[in-house]
């Protein structure tokens, strides 16, 4: 399908792999022109020359710290002076570390707040001048856990909880400027991220991370693992212009494996 992406700008956050990563391979295969960020600058010069080896939309790299307001202020406004233009924000962050009420500090709290939330606040409110001026589209890249709460995970689950509030409540006030906003929850996709998760409750339990593997996927209907372009076509659908009509909504890209309605 042509999601009618040739010429738009993007900026996608936390793109030198996984989620981030396959997501700007999918609007670069759209025609998209692509701004891609991360601390590395070094996995963000291989991810440019690989994705500009598709051909389709121009690539550019700046490198920087999400957790930092002036790093997001001069990405976005890099992003603009090499396109002229911001279209389309993908909001996106690593995951935030395991753990138990108990067992983490004010600083963990801190830390993740202002990775995982504060990051996309900060991002949204650079960019707006900019959309503004034309309309556009933002993603919010969330978790499954805004429906489900996971086990060992409360940073996620509480912060994740937070990104579908922040993107229902400025739904109604970016409409006026045709800006949609949505949220996008990855299940059990296939990354490093969730090979760590399965990595530290094979250590918990004492069992090889390939029975804990199976395990997660015995509770998932389609009986696997996401795979990370299936998650960034949604999302690539979600910042098109085939969709007109969708704003300050979730959806879960999961297999299935969320049992709530």
């Amino acid at each position: 399908m042509n999601y009618h992406l040739s010429g738009k700008t993007a900026l996608v956050a936390a793109s030198s792999q996984g989620l981030g990563k396959a997501i700007a391979e999918a609007l670069v295969k759209e025609g998209a022109n692509v701004a891609i960020t991360s601390r590395s600058e070094e996995k963000l010069m291989q991810v440019q020359e690989e994705l500009s080896q598709l051909q389709k939309g121009r690539v550019v790299y700046i490198a920087g710290d999400i957790t930092s307001s002036e790093d997001i202020a001069r990405i976005v406004e890099k992003t603009v002076t090499e396109f002229g233009t911001l279209d389309i924000l993908i909001n996106n962050a690593g995951g935030p570390p395991a753990g138990s009420f108990e067992s983490l500090s004010d600083t963990e709290w801190q830390n993740s707040f202002e990775l995982n939330l504060l990051s996309y606040i900060r991002l949204i409110r650079e960019a707006l001048p900019h959309m503004k001026k034309n309309g556009g589209r933002i993603v919010n890249i969330a978790s499954s856990s805004i429906k489900e709460p996971i086990p060992g995970l409360i940073l996620s689950n509480t912060f994740r909880t937070a990104i579908v509030g922040l993107s229902k409540t400025l739904a109604s006030e970016l409409a006026p400027y045709n800006i949609l906003i949505n949220t996008a929850a990855p299940g059990r996709i296939a990354t490093d991220r969730v090979r760590h998760l399965d990595e530290v409750n094979a250590e918990k339990s004492g069992q090889p991370v390939e029975t804990v593997e199976e395990k997660m996927k015995g509770q998932i209907p389609l009986g696997r693992y996401g795979r990370p372009e299936e998650f960034a076509n949604v999302v690539a659908f979600l910042v098109s212009d085939a969709n007109t009509y969708m704003t300050g909504s979730s959806f879960l890209i999961d297999g299935g494996m969320v049992k709530s309605i």
